[in-house]
């Protein structure tokens, strides 16, 4: 994890894919303290994520709940899925004082414990790059998306302007180095790609940084897509 950058351990660990949990309890706790001080930084961006969201929205990989209060008072409810438990019991407790319903329940973004065509939008927040399988990721929330269903995302992704800097990255997740130091994570995967492939359209997308530029865990995208209308 770098300085700067908000994720949270949605992969990696000790997986019970069954049980929807996956235990990682030494970067949860970390993770959990250095959400307050990156808040700064990243807490417009959350805003910018969730702008103009309405209806059912889920959330997938909610970590401590630090995005629940950006959501904006048109979101009728949230069903918050995060499975490492305790980063979920600090969900709950941020749910009760969110300013919109929330739920929060265990589970894995490859399972996701909701009906076929239920919610109005997904939202991931630096998750795709710790799952363990992107394209079941993908499958699930567009599966879970009513046709037509918006896809708000912010993930780092491999970079796209320096090939020396897309090696490194790749180094690093081949190694095994970075993934074991920060609960699941890779940071070379081209995760607009991935979307697209999934059979989403990308309607915008910004590429932004967080902390400097140079680490290994930029460039950034937030953006939003669209699933197939029926």
């Amino acid at each position: 994890m770098s300085t700067g950058e908000n994720r949270h351990p949605s992969a990696g660990g000790n997986r019970d894919p069954s049980a929807g949990e996956i235990r990682n309890p030494m970067f949860a706790r970390v993770f959990d303290r250095l959400c307050p001080l990156m808040e700064r930084e990243v807490g417009p961006r959350r805003d910018q994520l969730l702008k103009g969201l309405s209806g059912h929205v889920l959330e997938v990989g909610a970590g401590n709940g630090i995005n629940f209060s950006h959501y904006p008072p048109t979101v009728e409810r949230v069903t918050a899925i995060e499975p490492e438990p305790y980063l979920r019991s600090k969900a709950a407790n941020a749910a009760r004082t969110a300013p919109v319903s929330v739920s929060v329940a265990q589970g894995t973004a490859e399972a996701l414990p909701l009906a076929d065509g239920s919610v109005d939008a997904s939202v991931v927040s630096l998750v795709l790059c710790s799952v363990a399988d992107q394209a079941s990721a993908l499958g699930e929330l567009r599966r879970v998306l009513k046709p037509g269903g918006e896809l708000r995302f912010m993930e780092h992704v491999r970079s796209s302007r320096s090939a020396t800097k897309a090696r490194a990255q790749k180094l690093l997740d081949g190694s095994g180095v970075w993934p074991r130091l920060a609960g699941g994570c890779h940071c070379a995967r081209d995760t607009c790609a991935a979307i697209e492939a999934a059979g989403f359209t990308i309607e915008e997308v910004e590429q932004f940084a967080l902390g400097v530029s140079w680490l290994h865990t930029n460039p950034h995208v937030l953006g939003r897509a669209r699933a197939p209308a029926a």
